[in-house]
């Protein structure tokens, strides 16, 4: 393994090393002033095994300078951007933003498991980061919580792109083997064909799961038994995630084409990030619409009483006040025909005194002033 260069080194004349951030079997981080420009940065230094031969070494070397071209193509706010890649002692060294906070990764070990509210957020900023990445023609095929920062500012990043791209196959590691993490590996990269973007998505969804569940589903001793299980056995069932859970169900998928499409897979896990619920085809951050008497759509409260919308209490009330005064209409009108046929019969109709007929006396309607009015029209005074 080649000897770790001391604290105060300055690598191709730029950029002097400051202290380590992460260490590897394969690599080493760096923070790093740039002297040129006079900011710090994040300088990846590759590490070579011992015993590598001279070829396979190079080939390394050259896939990794690759991984930087690639992930230079990549300009999006949820990506850690890479500035520049130099070559010393016979390595690449690639100079990256430096992102100040930490690992998703860390914090699952610290902490635990995530609310899946939580989870949700940090899975829809990696998702935008991996279609920004799909866009411009480069998968990730390392997605797994070591690769997502969560910075001291808020943002979600995602670091690592690259390691393959979208038109070719997967690119190999020294060892022959192809590059990404066995246990967030999607199972069609294990079956020969090459992966495309839905493989990014079944790693979102395997890092999901772990994020909830404090696990991964397919982690076993070795790779072989991992791959096996990745390929031939299902998850186990979700305890913690909640409604998170369909989502993670969605991504993962074995037949890549029955995974959860990505925009659909985003849209929902901001509708739960944002305290909705994320059913499929609903897409309301909000509770559940309940009808209502008059037909309307209305939210159900959190104690399950029915909360109207806007101006559906003014028409109710509206409605029930022009139902009482037609029903005092059509009873009074009914009254005074009864009154009038009654007195019109016969002696038992007139007065013991007068002699005339008495009627009631019906209030006279002229329609002049109100002609066409409509009930909504009607207003009544107290």
């Amino acid at each position: 393994m080649s000897e770790v260069p001391d604290t105060g080194r300055v690598v191709a004349d730029r950029y002097r090393l400051l202290d380590p951030l992460g260490e590897g079997v394969a690599s080493i981080v760096w923070r790093a002033r740039d002297e040129v420009l006079g900011r710090e940065v994040a300088v990846k230094e590759v590490r070579t095994p011992g015993g590598l031969p001279a070829a396979d070494a190079e080939r390394r070397h050259s896939r990794l300078v690759e991984e930087a071209w690639a992930a230079a193509r990549v300009s999006h706010r949820n990506v850690v951007a890479v500035h520049d890649v130099v070559t010393q002692d016979s390595r690449p060294w690639i100079v990256m933003e430096l992102i100040r906070g930490l690992s998703l990764s860390d914090v699952l070990e610290a902490d635990g498991p995530l609310p899946p509210r939580r989870a949700a957020r940090i899975g829809a900023e990696v998702l935008t980061a991996l279609r920004g990445g799909h866009e411009a023609g480069v998968l990730h095929g390392d997605v797994r919580p070591g690769n997502v920062m969560l910075a001291n500012d808020g943002r979600v990043m995602l670091k690592g792109f690259g390691v393959t791209t979208a038109d070719g196959p997967p690119a190999p590691t020294g060892s022959g083997e192809p590059a990404g993490t066995p246990e967030y590996r999607a199972p069609e990269c294990a079956r020969g064909p090459a992966p495309g973007p839905e493989s990014d998505l079944w790693s979102l969804g395997v890092l999901l799961y772990a994020a909830t569940e404090g696990r991964t589903p397919f982690g076993r001793g070795t790779p072989a038994d991992t791959l096996r299980a990745v390929g031939g056995e299902e998850p186990p069932p979700l305890r913690r995630a909640g409604a998170l859970a369909p989502v993670i169900e969605g991504l993962l998928h074995k037949d890549p084409a029955g995974r959860l499409a990505a925009g659909d897979a985003e849209r929902r896990l901001r509708v739960l990030a944002a305290g909705g619920t994320g059913a499929p085809g609903g897409g309301t951050a909000g509770p559940p619409l309940q009808p209502t008497v008059d037909g309307t759509a209305a939210a159900a409260g959190e104690s399950g009483t029915v909360v109207e919308p806007p101006g559906a209490a003014v028409l109710t009330r509206r409605t029930g006040v022009l139902v009482a005064v037609v029903a005092l209409v059509v009873l009074l009108v009914a009254g005074g025909l009864a009154w009038a046929l009654a007195g019109d019969g016969g002696p038992e109709g007139r007065s013991q005194g007068g002699g005339e007929s008495r009627r009631p006396a019906v209030a006279d309607v002229t329609p002049a002033a109100g002609a066409g009015r409509t009930p909504e029209d009607v207003t009544v005074s107290t």
